[in-house]
């Protein structure tokens, strides 16, 4: 067998899907993104998060300019097709292409996002780059073991749970034991068919609720 060969750096593209689209992160969307993550429960939804939920524009402006012109990690703001507004983030980090290693991280879902099928789509957008065009073998997923509702959507989304990292990290003055979840170019094929039944718009009614869910166990 030959031994498995280094994979593709990612670049700044746009992955574009039917119900969400992936932009590499811009000035254009601070407007957005502020708005997307200026809602009521904020403080919930950035608890698990490096930052805080931004006090004004400004934060979100100078966030998207420090990120520019870097290759580890690449910000993408998720963008709705429909409204064609951008409504949260996500980013390849922790790239590693001569092991073939990468991650999905520093996820922000708004809620016109979370738990929709934006997201679904969301996640296979970076799956699939990553494994069909960029040829890498691990995807990992990581997140505070205290976090319950990202342990739950990670498993809901095809990884495999691998195992706590016990005081792996400090944040925001607390400590971290890191929930570990990843998928393999092995079992991509598999994942990859389900998340394309489920995302038919066959399986959806009038009103974008799902007929059917998504089996990915």
């Amino acid at each position: 067998m030959s031994a498995p060969q280094p994979a593709q750096p990612p670049k700044r593209i746009v992955l574009e899907g039917r119900y969400a689209r992936l932009e590499p992160l811009m000035p254009s969307h601070a407007a957005d993104l502020f708005a997307a993550a200026s809602v009521a429960d904020a403080t919930q939804r950035f608890a698990y998060l490096p930052i805080e939920p931004p006090e004004s524009i400004e934060v979100i402006e100078s966030w998207i300019a420090a990120q520019q012109g870097l290759s580890d990690p690449i910000v993408f703001a998720v963008v709705d097709r429909a409204s064609g507004r951008a409504a949260g983030w996500q980013q390849m980090m922790r790239i590693v292409p001569e092991h073939g290693v990468i991650e999905i991280g520093y996820v922000y879902w708004g809620p016109d996002v979370a738990r929709t099928r934006l997201a679904t789509e969301a996640l296979y957008l970076f799956a699939r780059h990553v494994f069909e065009d960029l040829g890498y073998r691990r995807f990992e997923w990581k997140c505070n073991d205290r976090n319950e509702p990202s342990k739950r959507a990670a498993e809901r989304f095809g990884f495999q749970f691998e195992g706590i990292f016990r005081q792996h990290m400090i944040v925001k003055g607390e400590n971290r034991d890191t929930a570990w979840f990843a998928m393999l170019d092995g079992d991509w094929p598999r994942l990859k068919a389900e998340y394309e039944r489920w995302l038919d718009p066959a399986n959806f009614d009038a009103n974008g609720t799902q007929k059917t869910k998504l089996r990915l166990g």
